[in-house]
């Protein structure tokens, strides 16, 4: 049976908000074929010493709404995820109850905004702590978070490895942490 979904509000400790995004120019596919490819292979672009990601529910071939996953975590960060949301240039995880983080990653590939024939991938997380012992060792200790980047840069760089286009820069990280009340606490660019 499946678990409940586990968002943002009902989490412990700051909101963080998270960004990571790679531009590549000249791809040597369309955003549409790249991002098919991630939505049929989700696995492959995560490193499997940090997050395994293994599908637990619906079919094997390419996500569907309410598809989950079991992500195997490097330490005691085991969790599920539920797609929530899929579009053209998108889909949208949300994490279950039990998952260390409470909220929701939104995985976008897109024109640039400004750049001609280049792409930007980029992952973007709304997501505050499940508790306060996992607040406390993620934010406060900083365990998860390094892991939880490092997962983060590399599906990026694996997306950027996949396009066989010209890398515009290293992945990009941008967090900003908020208080319950939107105060802006942390804005690391």
């Amino acid at each position: 049976m499946s678990k409940p979904e586990q968002p943002a509000h009902t989490g412990s400790g700051a909101y963080f908000e998270r960004r990571y995004w790679v531009d590549v120019q000249h791809p040597r596919q369309s955003a549409e074929q790249l991002l098919g490819h991630i939505k049929c292979h989700l696995p492959d672009y995560s490193p499997d010493l940090l997050a395994d990601f293994d599908k637990i529910k619906g079919t094997t071939d390419c996500l569907r709404v309410d598809d989950e996953f079991h992500i195997k975590i490097l330490g005691p960060w085991n969790g599920e995820v539920r797609v929530t949301n899929i579009g053209p240039d998108f889909f949208e995880l949300t994490t279950l109850e039990s998952h260390p983080e409470a909220g929701r990653i939104h995985f976008s590939l897109r024109p640039h905004a400004t750049l001609p024939d280049t792409l930007r991938f980029e992952i973007h997380s709304f997501a505050r702590s499940r508790d306060g012992l996992v607040a406390f060792t993620y934010d406060t200790l900083g365990l998860g978070k390094l892991v939880q980047q490092q997962t983060w840069e590399q599906f990026c760089e694996r997306v950027a490895e996949r396009s066989q286009g010209l890398w515009l820069g290293p992945v990009q990280v941008e967090t900003i942490k908020q208080d319950r009340q939107g105060t802006e606490l942390l804005h690391d660019a």
